[in-house]
């Protein structure tokens, strides 16, 4: 019987009864190598650019498969990453819909990384597949529907709810705002949809009086309609008239999605959740908790109506869910997902609802909300800057005043390239914007002024 490695090699296994010890001082690695990182990066994200940050990684990989193993390999290469990130929990860091994950929702995410359970089929993972069945019910009652299922995000979800609509409907024509995730036109090619119909969205939000033109226009096509709503737009986090479209779609016979994944996160809020009325009118939801959910990637769900619709996925392979198992009382998770092998994410969410309850979750809702709010008051008292609108979620859009769009996109790049602050940008009413998503909820008033302070400062006088 050969001896195994001793507990600081390697190749020691995560779990068994030695997983606890192999793991514990390559844990305290892990943990130096983060915090070497952040403190040799200096800033929300490493400066220097592209080929700056590209050969820093070269450097620090040196050969990809070396002939003898390296010991310090772990150390090396996390803190590599590390120094090279881009940290959303840095409040400079204020790009995309990118959370910085809590901390108890990364520990739990350790736990599954670990055991390596997948939910093809119950005897992989026992607890897991219940656990999963009790929290994606539970997260589709949130949102007034019936049952939910796991998902690697917001693109998977949209492209799932397409196609449940085309199986449902014998076939189904989108119909989405301007404004719509671009996921939901590329799923329509995905699935050789004919092309999508797109209906204006001059705010910002999809315009009720040019969809129901849209609809009658398109009434020969009644009962095959899959009209796309957004609740929490990339752009500007606007969220479309949602009662309205749930009324034209009933009025017209049309099926109705809509594409919560930004916004869904606002349900967890007393002070906020009623901007997502007209939620529980849809056929199906896209939610999505590592944006407003503060979970590491990934955490879609795609929340459904009607449970029948799932039945669409269900599959038969005799290794993973053979009939007389099933029959014998075996779950079988076969139609859960497109996927086959799939990690149990929901340990991490249902961890997180546990933890925190639905008023912790709320009152981290409700501190990135009024963050921008606070940020949009800055702006607005400033002569140097303009403000699109006020924000109706977390997103804040800018500009330096006067600027051309030209300048508005150099400065972000040059904030970028010396690593000194992470923004994004977005076109609306023909401009150029720069784009503030406050999802730190750890951010603090003076943050917001200095982020001001260096865009100033990075503007062209």
């Amino acid at each position: 019987m050969s001896t195994p490695p001793p507990p600081e090699h390697p190749a020691r296994l995560a779990s068994g009864p030695d997983g606890p010890h192999a793991l514990r001082p390559l844990l305290d690695t892990v943990l130096d190598a983060l915090d070497s990182g952040r403190r040799a990066r200096g800033g929300p994200l490493p400066a220097g650019g592209p080929e700056a940050v590209a050969a820093r990684v070269r450097d620090a990989v040196g050969e990809v498969l070396p002939e003898h193993g390296d010991p310090d390999a772990l150390r090396g290469l996390v803190h590599a990453l590390a120094e090279g990130a881009a940290d959303p929990a840095d409040p400079l860091c204020a790009a995309h819909l990118h959370c910085p994950p809590l901390a108890v929702a990364t520990a739990a995410d350790l736990a599954v990384s670990a055991l390596n359970p997948s939910l093809d089929s119950w005897d992989q993972a026992p607890a897991a597949s219940e656990l999963e069945a009790l929290v994606t019910r539970t997260l589709a009652h949130e949102a007034g529907l019936a049952d939910s299922v796991v998902t690697t995000g917001g693109t998977e979800s949209n492209q799932l709810a397409l196609l449940l609509a085309r199986e449902s409907c014998g076939g189904v024509r989108l119909v989405c705002g301007a404004n719509a995730h671009h996921s939901l036109p590329r799923a329509a090619w995905l699935l050789g949809l004919p092309e999508p119909v797109v209906v204006p969205a001059p705010s910002g939000t999809l315009d009720p009086a040019a969809l129901h033109s849209a609809l009658t226009d398109l009434g020969g096509a009644r009962g095959s309609l899959l009209v796309a709503a957004t609740a929490g737009t990339t752009d500007a986090g606007l969220i479309d008239p949602l009662p309205e479209i749930a009324g034209l779609c009933a009025a017209h016979g049309a099926r109705l999605h809509i594409d919560a994944a930004h916004g869904g996160g606002l349900l967890f809020s007393e002070r906020h959740r009623d901007k997502l009325t007209g939620l529980e009118a849809a056929h199906t939801v896209t939610l999505d908790l590592h944006k407003l959910g503060w979970q590491p990637v990934a955490a879609g769900l795609l929340a459904v109506r009607h449970p029948r619709d799932l039945a669409v996925l269900h599959q038969r392979a005799d290794y993973l869910n053979a009939g007389d198992d099933t029959e014998a009382g075996l779950p079988d998770l076969l139609g859960r997902s497109l996927r086959t092998t799939r990690r149990p994410d929901v340990l991490k969410i249902a961890v997180t609802l546990k933890a925190l309850g639905r008023r912790g979750l709320g009152a981290l809702v409700d501190q990135v909300c009024s963050r921008a709010r606070e940020f949009a008051d800055l702006i607005h008292d400033h002569p140097g800057f303009e403000l699109h609108d006020r924000p109706t979620i977390s997103t804040v859009l800018f500009r330096p005043a006067g600027a051309t769009d030209d300048a508005v996109a150099a400065v972000r790049r040059r904030l970028l390239t010396e690593g000194r602050a992470v923004l994004g940008r977005a076109r609306l009413d023909d401009r150029l914007w720069l784009k503030a998503t406050l999802l730190n909820p750890d951010t603090r008033t003076e943050d917001l002024a200095a982020l001001l302070k260096l865009v100033e400062g990075s503007t062209p006088r």
